[in-house]
């Protein structure tokens, strides 16, 4: 991926964007050609783990050279927000975003024991500050394993790790204050995630914390 110096995430906020990281685009090669799964993943600390239905032939790409993309907030971002646009008039549209690429190659695991231990750990963390959390044992034991022998599960053994934030950083002081003010006006929750994230930068220097 092509990373600016000024976009180009620190080891620390990749880091907590790899932690933070929630559902993912999995693209595999493989010789049918490029699959491509939306999927929730987890990080355990070497590998994004997650699984996929028996029927998804996704599975099929064991040992295969892949990535997971995590997108983060983006939107579109107007010249008419930019100072500049007054000044000069030299102003173009773009689109700012967050991104987190991880490469890696795929592992699949059949082991019904390997896939209890990761559903209940995926659903432990979503169902984390609910009031009642549900449980994977709040269901009978016989339908859970009925539902496990249809999934397969997939590893992402992590090779490297790119992040990037592009939110405005090569822009000058009023142009972000502009972006920021021109995306507060907007009824759009996705405007107002990347407002938030273009004031969490300053001149390049990021405050940001690495949410995805």
């Amino acid at each position: 991926m092509y990373i600016p110096r000024k976009f180009a995430l620190t080891d620390e906020q990749t880091a907590a964007a790899l932690a933070a990281a929630e559902f993912a685009q999995l693209v595999s090669h493989h010789p049918s050609g490029l699959l491509v799964t939306p999927l929730p993943m987890m990080y355990n600390g070497h590998s994004l783990v997650g699984h996929v239905s028996r029927a998804n032939p996704h599975w099929h790409a064991d040992g295969a050279e892949s990535v997971a993309t995590f997108a983060g907030p983006h939107t579109y971002i107007s010249p008419s927000f930019y100072e500049t646009k007054t000044e000069t008039g030299k102003v173009v549209p773009t689109w700012n975003y967050e991104i987190l690429n991880v490469y890696g190659r795929l592992a699949i695991h059949d082991d019904p024991d390997w896939l209890l231990d990761l559903v209940t750990k995926l659903t432990e963390r979503h169902e984390a500050g609910r009031p009642q959390p549900w449980q994977v044992t709040d269901a009978p034991a016989e339908f859970t394993q009925s539902q496990l022998r249809g999934i397969v599960g997939v590893e992402l053994v992590i090779d490297r790790v790119e992040g990037k934030a592009k939110m405005s950083q090569n822009q000058p002081e009023r142009n972000r204050a502009g972006v920021i003010a021109g995306l507060r006006a907007s009824d759009a929750a996705r405007d107002q995630l990347v407002a938030d994230r273009v004031a969490a930068f300053d001149d390049g220097n990021t405050k940001a914390n690495g949410r995805r």
